[in-house]
């Protein structure tokens, strides 16, 4: 006899086949096959249909910082819905979005004070560009409207944020895209030698390099068109790239110099990633504006925020200017509400220490997996990590684009979340496998993904 339980998991199964479109996802490889569905989460950890349990070693996707049914943040979007389920903020404001403004204003570098609600990290990207642009019309340089991003860097897929990101398979499909997006080098210290041509060059001198890049590309296109760079503390499309030395800092000075905005895109790196609020504070500089989404809530509801300087406030501060532009669901009441429990469970939980004082546990927990002849680095920062695969560790050989397909999508991924890891093996640069699990994790969960690493990318290289 069937169990009506089982009955409802194949419909269910049935019905994701015949009618969700899932996101960044090649659905022919679900053909016959199974879409795998998670149903619960508790802690580090999320359960399948069928019961089985993997480590999210992704916290989602960069998301649940607080981990898993944390039933307060539930509580607190229940009870804020009762009260006040949706408002907008188009010329009015609600207690929730005011308090949480005011909280992130607090939390924010320099003079980062005003917040513009978006529910989401592309949303936030977009505005950043759209306020970059009319900043400077009414700042009397109506020219400056082009944007620098680096190569291989994500940041999101609306028109605007997807000119900006750097990576030309997720772009061609939908060009022409906005005009005016510039793209430099970026971070990866360990392709230093080809990205340069210049072998053996120290981080902090690479650093240096790969900022003069930004001041040379101003040059090129005239500093009076060029309105903002836009760039993440920690890389995260090519497999997490920290700032090598001094990078920041020098980045900073040439947009000084340019009168060009500073944008650090923190939609990965806000909210504890690194170890600090904002991730900008984990390399010491002070941006124009920051955007962030992801783990404002830990996931528990949707949100994002620009968070702009006072300067760039000013002009829309008086008169009758106006930035128009908002969004049905931006600072969502039940959204902020429970971005306000979770900055409340931070604090309380002192999640920033946590992973600061794991962080050195966690690199080398990770840098084990060093003597692995598949592995050629591992990079990252906080909770925030890539291995990079190469099929030659003495010259740094990567995959062909069949091999890296082979690999990754033909074996990888599948073999990984077999295992009862959930994580990311990407290759939008060269291949890598990602890691940036819940904050909440530490040395014991360090060693799980550690543990099933090894035995899957052990077999990976007896395929190849």
């Amino acid at each position: 006899m069937t169990h009506p339980e089982n009955t409802d998991v194949a419909s269910l199964m049935q019905a994701a086949q015949d009618h969700l479109w899932m996101h960044f996802s090649r659905h022919s490889s679900d053909r016959g096959a199974e879409v795998p569905m998670i149903v619960r989460g508790e802690g580090a950890y999320v359960y399948d249909v069928h019961g089985k349990r993997y480590l999210d070693g992704l916290a989602g996707l960069f998301v649940v910082q607080a981990g898993h049914g944390r039933s307060e943040l539930a509580e607190a979007a229940a009870k804020q819905a009762q009260e006040l389920a949706f408002f907008p903020l188009w010329s009015y404001a609600h207690p929730k979005a005011v308090e949480l403004a005011q909280r992130l204003a607090a939390e924010t570098p320099g003079d980062l004070n005003r917040v513009f609600f978006t529910t989401g990290g592309g949303e936030a990207v977009e505005s950043a560009w759209k306020l970059a642009k009319q900043y400077f019309k009414l700042t009397g340089k109506p020219l400056k409207h082009k944007v620098i991003s680096r190569q291989i860097a994500y940041h999101g897929t609306p028109q605007g944020a997807l000119s900006i990101t750097g990576i030309p398979a997720f772009k061609q499909m939908f060009e022409p895209l906005v005009p005016g997006s510039v793209r430099v080098p970026n971070t990866n210290h360990y392709r230093a030698d080809e990205i340069t041509g210049v072998p053996g060059m120290t981080p902090e001198q690479y650093g240096y390099w790969a900022a003069e890049r930004v001041a040379r590309a101003i040059e090129m296109e005239g500093p009076d068109t060029v309105a903002a760079v836009f760039v993440e503390p920690v890389q995260n499309a090519g497999g997490c790239f920290p700032p090598p030395p001094g990078y920041f800092q020098r980045l900073r000075e040439i947009c000084d110099e340019y009168d060009v905005l500073l944008v650090s895109d923190e939609v990965i790196c806000a909210f504890g990633r690194l170890g600090t609020m904002f991730g900008g504070q984990k390399f010491d500089y002070v941006p124009d504006i920051i955007t962030c989404a992801k783990g404002m809530t830990s996931g528990y509801s949707p949100i994002g925020a620009m968070i702009a300087s006072d300067r760039l406030f000013e002009p829309f501060s008086n008169g009758t200017e106006m930035f128009a532009h908002g969004y049905t669901f931006g600072g969502h009441p039940v959204s902020a509400a429970v971005a306000l429990a979770n900055l409340d469970l931070f604090e309380r939980e002192d999640l920033l220490g946590h992973v600061t004082r794991n962080e050195p546990v966690f690199r080398s927990t990770l840098e084990r997996l060093r003597d692995l002849p598949i592995v050629g680095d591992v990079r990252g920062s906080g909770y925030f990590w890539g291995i990079e695969l190469v099929k030659d560790k003495d010259t740094k050989e990567t995959f062909n684009a069949d091999e890296s397909e082979r690999l990754l999508r033909g074996f990888l991924s599948k073999a990984l979340y077999d295992a009862g890891l959930y994580c990311r093996a990407d290759d939008r640069g060269d291949p890598v496998v990602q890691l940036a699990p819940p904050l909440i994790c530490g040395p014991k969960e360090f060693d799980e993904i550690e543990s099933i690493l090894r035995s899957v990318l052990t077999e990976a290289w007896s395929r190849l």
